[in-house]
């Protein structure tokens, strides 16, 4: 097995040298099966490198910050999604209270509780779910609208 790895390096290497060395350009960058990979892309994605690149602390944690800030503006986008799909939940519920101010209130709440979650799985499983919920709640919301239109629709037609 080991033989066979190392002879598909070495030969996997040769290719990749005589491509690099022909002056055939416009062969190298061509497409494969009319994909986005070029022959190149397809050995660096491929093959084994030999060299190890190994980040320092500085390199990782500006890694982490990078993926942590797209996390956050995630998170502010969906908060703002919830405020702006909340406008339109504007009929009030048992007690007298507003909807929209309720569903503000929740979600506030339950970011909140999530603010100082540092799982990146469970940070994502959050934000997925916080979509699904607006537009579960948003399509919900216009078909029981589509459903009072026509209601109202038909009793008007009624002589």
């Amino acid at each position: 097995m080991i033989y066979k790895l190392q002879n598909c390096r070495t030969i996997g290497a040769a290719v990749h040298r005589r491509w690099a060395t022909e002056s055939l350009t416009h062969l190298r960058n061509r497409s494969l099966h009319n994909g986005p990979d070029t022959i190149d892309e397809l050995f660096d994605r491929h093959l084994v490198k030999s060299e190890t690149k190994h980040l320092d602390d500085d390199e990782n944690e500006f890694l982490t910050r990078q993926r942590l800030t797209s996390t956050r503006r995630e998170a502010l986008s969906l908060y703002r999604d919830i405020i702006r799909a909340t406008r339109f939940f504007v009929w009030p519920d048992s007690r007298g209270v507003l909807w929209r101010d309720v569903l503000r209130e929740n979600a506030r709440k339950e970011f909140e509780d999530a603010r100082f979650e540092k799982d990146p799985e469970i940070v994502t499983r959050l934000l997925i779910g916080g979509r699904e919920a607006v537009q579960s709640a948003l399509d919900k919301l216009v078909e029981k609208q589509k459903q009072q239109i026509e209601k109202e629709r038909n009793e008007s037609h009624r002589p």
